[in-house]
């Protein structure tokens, strides 16, 4: 892809059919403050560029049919949404709808160069497949703080090794097209916001809750990351002024008391500590015990499961009842690796952010789980190198 739309017209335009999908003329140009004479003078110069082609007649609104204009079916998008334990890669068209998509386990840990030979192997897998001959751009989700600007992680707190790595600039090179490069929370937000639950939400929060927990925040349909980046981290808000150490050096944050690893670690103390046969169960089978285990044992019944997550909940609803009070959004959306413990968690986080929260901004507030699953973070990538290169260069 190496045309780019010429103005902010024809970059609204591109976004118009990213989102809605094929449309007339005369459709764009109820969604579009144009004179019909220049709209037809922007979709012209689009359709130079290849960016957009003509696709069949439109339905008669009265008079001489138009064409509908459609995104140049042959732009692909590579997202990459790097998360703690493991790796998804997915190849979108235009329209940001998932043609091919890849999971890989994968411990961020190993580092940039480990991480990244997997994700562009995974990637090449897809591209062999047949559904892309190469990208137009790339949108890269890692775990941690993002300089935006500049595509670096800063400081990531369960990403050793990665301080400062040009993902961006590295990942541009290797992929030979434009790479952008977010929090993976964010682009989980940017996902759901696409195709989604929060398809119809100007304001709301994205809760990530995994091996860490983050927090994606939309205001007005943009995401907001503060003046560094670093907005959201909700993971390292302090929930207990005496409790456990964390791993971003500090004490007591909601991230040390319920993540997927603090639940892991709860619920093989409760196994071995004898007040759970059904958790000892499963941990004498596996050697190891993880959030789904704990899904799992509460599914069957186990009150200690049940009791973890209730509590888990209830820290999770006293940090989102503070955001609630304080943005006043008009959806809460839980979602990462731990929403397997689904209803569970979602009524004990209602009932602490009902409970605490004024009533005025609670009166209609919907929290609900993600809808997107495993593919909301690179939907978002797409989304994210797509919202670039629709941009005017």
């Amino acid at each position: 892809m190496t045309a780019r739309p010429a103005n902010k017209h024809q970059a609204r335009l591109l976004r118009l059919l990213r989102d809605g999908g094929p449309n007339s003329r005369a459709q764009l140009g109820d969604q579009i403050d144009l004179s019909r004479s220049k709209l037809a003078v922007e979709v012209d110069r689009l359709l130079e560029t290849g960016l957009v082609v003509a696709d069949g007649l439109a339905a008669s609104r009265g008079g001489r049919r138009s064409h509908n204009i459609r995104l140049a079916p042959e732009l692909r998008f590579l997202g990459i949404d790097i998360g703690a334990t493991s790796i998804d890669v997915a190849v979108t068209n235009a329209e940001l709808e998932v043609l091919g998509h890849l999971n890989h386990p994968m411990d961020v840990r190993e580092g940039p160069v480990a991480v990244f030979e997997q994700a562009l192997s995974m990637a090449a897998k897809l591209r062999d497949t047949g559904i892309a001959e190469g990208f137009d751009g790339a949108g890269i989700g890692v775990p941690g703080p993002v300089r935006f600007p500049e595509g670096v992680p800063v400081a990531p707190p369960i990403m050793p090794g990665w301080d400062g790595f040009p993902v961006r600039e590295a990942l541009s090179q290797e992929l030979g097209c434009p790479v952008m490069v977010d929090n993976d929370v964010n682009l989980m937000a940017m996902g759901e916001q696409h195709a989604g639950v929060a398809r119809s939400v100007g304001d709301f929060l994205c809760i990530k809750i995994g091996t860490g927990i983050g927090c994606g925040i939309v205001v007005g349909g943009e995401v907001y990351r503060g003046t560094t980046g670093s907005a959201g981290d909700i993971g390292h808000i302090q929930v207990d002024p005496d409790g456990r150490p964390c791993a971003c050096g500090n004490t007591g944050c909601l991230e040390a008391h319920f993540s997927g690893a603090a639940l892991a670690r709860d619920a093989e103390d409760a196994a071995r500590g004898g007040r759970s046969e059904e958790l000892a169960a499963r941990l004498a089978a596996a050697g190891r015990l993880t959030a789904v285990d704990v899904a799992a044992a509460a599914a069957a019944g186990d009150p200690t499961s049940l009791a973890l997550i209730r509590e888990g909940g209830q820290r999770v609803g006293q940090v989102i009842a503070g955001l609630v009070s304080f943005f006043n959004p008009g959806l809460v959306v839980i979602g990462g690796g731990v929403t397997g413990l689904g209803h569970h968690l979602l009524a004990s986080v209602r009932t602490q952010v009902y409970r605490q929260s004024l009533p005025l901004a609670t009166n209609n507030l919907p929290i609900v789980l993600g809808e997107l699953g495993q593919t909301a973070g690179v939907t978002g990538a797409a989304r994210l190198i797509s919202d670039h290169l629709f941009s005017p260069a």
